[in-house]
């Protein structure tokens, strides 16, 4: 099954809260409210580097993709 890359998400318990979910490697979720973020997957040390040049360039594109999706319900 192909998944998108992003979804949304909130939940009753965090009202004023609203989540970008990633579904790729690395698989996170960030709180857009207090830009939280969460990552699900294991890391190795060698790994670490490249994870975080990578998550910069993700949280954006999730900035985006929420952008873009609050674009659609005006």
């Amino acid at each position: 099954m192909n998944l998108p890359k992003f979804v949304l998400a909130d939940n009753a318990q965090f009202p004023d809260d609203l989540f970008v979910i990633h579904l790729d490697y690395p698989r996170f979720i960030i709180n857009l409210a207090n830009d939280e973020v969460e990552i699900f997957d294991d890391v190795d040390d060698e790994d670490q580097a490249e994870l975080e040049a990578e998550m910069e360039a993700l949280i954006q594109q999730a900035g985006e993709f929420y952008d873009a999706e609050m674009e659609d319900f005006e």
